[in-house]
């Protein structure tokens, strides 16, 4: 049995540079942190929805909420590991995972990139070919293409 799950994410670009940029579960030195209550991975966020939604769970809002605000969770590696618990209590296992991303900034290096896939596919305890990420600029069309924040849709494969 496989299931499909669609995940998406998206944060604004805090003012002040008090905040590192978290991507993936990766500091992305020398950026400007994302505006939420928890670190603001979008990239993970996201993978929480996909994740949730593959086995017809809920939004991240409706449990991070709580971890975030009265456990002062802010990790968002914490988030996916609740989630993907739930998908191995049921029996799935990920057969991969698609990264979609609309930014103008950053502009990731592959080390970087390659350090994130890694950190994922630990998470999820796949293999790194298993974790694909895609990027376009967004060429100045949305608030993501000029560079205002970071959106991330996420397609997850689930196997039993």
């Amino acid at each position: 049995m496989n299931r499909i799950g669609i995940g998406q994410d998206s944060h604004k670009f805090e003012r002040e540079r008090n905040k590192p940029l978290i991507l993936g579960g990766v500091k992305i030195p020398d950026e400007i942190g994302l505006l939420a209550s928890s670190d603001g991975d979008v990239f993970l966020h996201s993978i929480c929805n996909a994740l949730s939604s593959a086995i017809g769970g809920d939004s991240l809002g409706t449990w991070a909420d709580s971890m975030c605000l009265e456990k002062k969770v802010t990790d968002s590696k914490e988030y996916v590991n609740y989630i993907f618990q739930k998908v191995k209590k049921l029996g799935f296992i990920v057969g991969n995972i698609s990264i979609s991303v609309e930014a103008k900034r950053p502009r990731l290096p592959f080390k970087v990139i390659y350090e994130i896939k890694e950190q994922i596919s630990k998470l999820l305890e796949i293999n790194i070919d298993q974790v694909g990420i895609t990027f376009t600029s967004g060429d100045n069309l949305t608030a993501f293409g000029r560079g205002e924040g970071i959106q991330a849709i996420v397609i997850v494969n689930l196997l039993k």
